[in-house]
């Protein structure tokens, strides 16, 4: 059984989207770091983990740490 994801949720677009900060003019690389973003918070509430801790396929954990 794979790690629960939010890349082919179909919810993620609709009501998820609007609510995240966006980059102007950058639309295509947005919703790839929006979707590592919350995957990668939600690793770290479902681990119970420090950010530290945070696999590196959720990109930098400062940076996770930093956008929530």
């Amino acid at each position: 059984m794979g790690e629960p994801s939010l890349t082919n949720c179909p919810i993620f677009g609709d009501q998820l989207t609007p609510l995240l900060p966006d980059k102007v003019g950058d639309a295509g690389r947005t919703a790839a770091d929006n979707r590592q973003f919350v995957n990668g918070y939600l690793w770290v509430l479902r681990a119970g983990a420090h950010w530290r801790d945070q696999p590196e396929r959720y990109g930098k954990w400062k940076t996770v740490r930093r956008r929530f």
